[in-house]
């Protein structure tokens, strides 16, 4: 097996040759941190929109510029060694699985996939071509998610009997617009489609942000949010894969119209999921709870001694067997109640950035923490929610290892999804 550093295309002056897919909005975030370690390279930028190339061409003049990933990817070739995927989610898998199949290291956001089996056939395809991965769950190298971790583990709160995990991000939409608006000269919306069915182009409905609150190309609220949040419930009680999904709670008005919920993710929803216990739990079951598009856990379940406290607007809670642990979405966690939080001993951890994990792990150096054999069950279980939310009420049997949904054929299809050709 090649070693991270010494597979094809590793510069030979010690230098990571980069390319970014995606260069504007997080990929410019994305780009900007792993730029800014010193031994990176930019070596081609690419975006569908040349109009969002313009902060990336002008702080990195050297970079190859191109509209289609599929070109740069041929022809740069062995001229870069990573590829940085910050694009939306319908098309993660289609340009992450090409550059691994041609030995590049892949940064891909999160939720690392647009449906189940896309996400299992990146974590096989990382596996197979012995690449770097990570995925931008950048939180998860923070020092108040890593000191989390370490806390459970520890077993300040004992073990752990339920998990709630929650944020406020909502995307409302009411079906898709009658008509077509002109396509700017600068973007190339077949393209941008990619891998979707084709649509009209409707000004600031799709691009460059909205695509988020539609099945076709986003994961809504759950998608945007869990790979995050619910990061360190798998880091710290190493759960894998859900046996059962329900979405418990959909907005009334979403489900009751087909226009709706056949194109656009619910505002909110409520999910409850049932991991198996392991050496962390005090069952042989670990029930989880998600929620968001503002809604939350009772707060009765924090057990806090002050009334007037309220739970903050997205993070995860812990009930343990000896008390139990918030972790706001970000911020430090904190014992309940917050009185056995003094004199406690908190791990000393040093910072870490995500980003630069990534580059030196290409370079030979340490692994990284989020690579796809981690982020892709974390990210199966999210994508798992969106098919529970099309069938609410409905408990959802899975089977990791067959890849299927078990008792219910309709939503079995949905875990994966045809791809359209492109020009």
């Amino acid at each position: 097996m090649a070693l991270p550093g010494l597979l094809s295309g590793q510069s030979p002056n010690g230098k990571l040759n980069h390319a970014v897919v995606g260069c504007d909005g997080q990929g410019w975030s994305d780009l900007s941190n792993i730029a800014s370690h010193p031994n990176v390279h930019v070596a081609a930028i690419c975006d569908v929109d040349t109009a969002r190339m313009g902060k990336a061409a002008a702080k990195f003049p050297q970079a190859r510029k191109y509209q289609d990933w599929r070109e740069m990817l041929d022809k740069e070739g062995e001229k870069i060694d990573s590829v940085q995927v910050a694009i939306p989610d319908h098309m993660h898998a289609p340009v992450a699985i090409a550059a691994m199949e041609g030995g590049k290291h892949v940064y891909c956001e999160k939720p690392l996939a647009h449906a189940v089996a896309e996400a299992r056939a990146m974590a096989i395809a990382a596996e197979k071509a012995g690449v770097v991965t990570q995925m931008g769950n950048q939180i998860q190298s923070s020092i108040e998610y890593r000191s989390a971790v370490i806390l459970i583990q520890q077993g300040v709160i004992g073990k752990i009997k339920q998990v709630h995990a929650w944020s406020g991000a909502s995307f409302p939409r009411q079906g898709r617009p009658a008509g077509a608006d002109p396509v700017p000269a600068t973007l190339d919306w077949d393209k941008w489609l990619g891998v979707a069915p084709q649509r009209p182009f409707k000004n600031g409905i799709y691009h460059p942000f909205n695509w988020r609150a539609w099945q076709d190309f986003g994961t809504g609220p759950i998608g945007d949010f869990m790979c995050h949040i619910m990061d360190t419930p798998f880091k710290a009680l190493e759960l894998t894969a859900p046996t059962t999904i329900r979405a418990a709670s959909v907005p009334e008005d979403w489900a009751a119209k087909p226009e709706w919920n056949s194109e656009n993710w619910p505002a909110w929803a409520t999910y409850e999921y049932l991991f198996p216990g392991n050496r962390w739990t005090a069952g042989k079951n670990l029930p989880v709870y998600w929620y968001d598009g503002g809604k939350k856990p009772a707060r009765e379940l924090a057990g806090f001694a002050d009334k007037n406290r309220n739970l903050p607007g997205g993070g995860s809670l812990f009930i343990g067997e000896g008390g139990n642990l918030l972790l706001p979405h970000v911020g430090g966690p904190q014992l309940i109640p917050y009185s056995r939080n003094k004199g406690l001993k908190r791990p000393k951890l040093e910072g870490r950035s995500h980003y630069h994990s990534f580059v030196d792990a290409c370079l030979g150096k340490g692994k990284t923490t989020s690579h796809f054999g981690f982020a892709a069950p974390l990210a199966e279980a999210t994508l798992l929610g969106n098919i529970a939310n099309r069938f609410h009420g409905q408990q959802l049997q899975w089977n990791a290892k067959q890849l299927s949904i078990t008792n219910h054929a309709a939503a079995n299809k949905m875990v994966s999804k045809a791809h359209r050709k492109f020009s």
